[in-house]
């Protein structure tokens, strides 16, 4: 493959990343990116997680160029964004937290203004054929003012498209959004990614990001704590959980099993939170039955994403 031809390893780089927002009389400056690395690769799903104020929008922003960062080296699709701002952004589509688009034009006259910004001729514009993905055809000519939220929400990722870039930014997408639109978003951009576009998503359902995500970073206070395929991510948890189903319902935890991190829970299941590797499940199941207890049945439960983030976040301190 010629030079021309060679795609980038990574879709998105920051090198040494700050942003400083300048304080006033009332509040002193603001370091919202304290010397962020991140490199996404190409062709991943990857999710950018962190509590409120943890400097994900400003990350975001700064690639799209509605922030200017302090220092630091920024790359989109290979492009640093110093050297070539127009093509930066043209190699990335973001679709924001925020609705923002002109409630007068219909989805398609959207969509066809947008793309004639992006300079995009128009034998080669895909504005049917992204309404048609998004599930907006049949609103094609109505008024966005009379669109519902969800809907709008749709027409946002459709906008991002028009220019066919190959990294698409998915900031809080689903929020305010129901299970049914949430999950026929998700059906394109799983689409999306299978032709080769590298997906970036922010989102408080963590759920979500378990679900969809093959690799998590997390940023907290302008700092990434972590970056890892998503296995590896919830490995770092070495504690899970044995769910006992007692036949007769127990009023407070045996005393055999005292020394073990163990609660009843309201539906009457006792729960043993253990260290994998360390603590023996047989002593814990030999121990409830010497104190009598008949098993009605029992299982295990995996940390899982959130269990991970909270570790990771919680009560970090400057």
């Amino acid at each position: 493959m010629s030079d021309t031809l060679k795609l980038p390893d990574f879709a998105l780089e920051a090198i040494d990343l700050r942003k400083t927002y300048a304080g006033s009389a009332k509040a002193p400056p603001k370091e919202a990116l304290r010397g962020i690395d991140l490199k996404i690769p190409r062709g991943s799903i990857f999710g950018l997680l962190g509590p409120n104020g943890a400097g994900k929008s400003t990350f975001i922003n700064v690639f799209a160029g509605l922030v200017k960062k302090t220092s630091g080296t920024v790359r989109t699709w290979g492009i640093d964004i110093d050297k070539d701002s127009r093509a930066a952004r043209a190699a990335i589509g973001i679709v924001p937290q925020e609705i923002n688009m002109d409630v007068f034009f219909t989805p398609y006259e959207t969509l066809e203004l947008i793309a004639g910004f992006y300079g995009v001729p128009k034998a080669e514009r895909r504005t049917e054929e992204l309404l048609e993905a998004v599930g907006l055809m049949d609103k094609r000519d109505a008024y966005v003012r009379q669109l519902s939220g969800g809907m709008k929400r749709r027409l946002l990722v459709a906008k991002a498209m028009v220019h066919a870039p190959p990294v698409l930014v998915l900031d809080e997408p689903t929020a305010g959004v129901d299970i049914e639109l949430r999950r026929q978003l998700w059906e394109y951009v799983r689409e999306l990614h299978a032709r080769g576009t590298t997906i970036v998503l922010t989102t408080h359902y963590l759920e979500e990001a378990q679900e969809l995500c093959d690799q998590i970073a997390i940023i907290d206070q302008g700092q990434v704590v972590a970056c890892e395929p998503k296995e590896q991510l919830l490995k770092r948890m070495d504690k899970k959980t044995l769910v006992i189903e007692p036949v007769e319902a127990l009023n407070a935890v045996p005393g055999e099993l005292s020394e073990y991190e163990a609660e009843i829970r309201e539906d009457g299941a006792l729960a043993i939170t253990y260290r994998y590797g360390q603590q023996s499940v047989a002593d814990m199941i030999e121990k409830f039955r010497a104190s009598g207890g008949r098993i009605d049945d029992l299982r295990t439960e995996e940390p899982d994403l959130e269990d991970v983030f909270l570790a990771l976040t919680y009560n970090r301190q400057d």
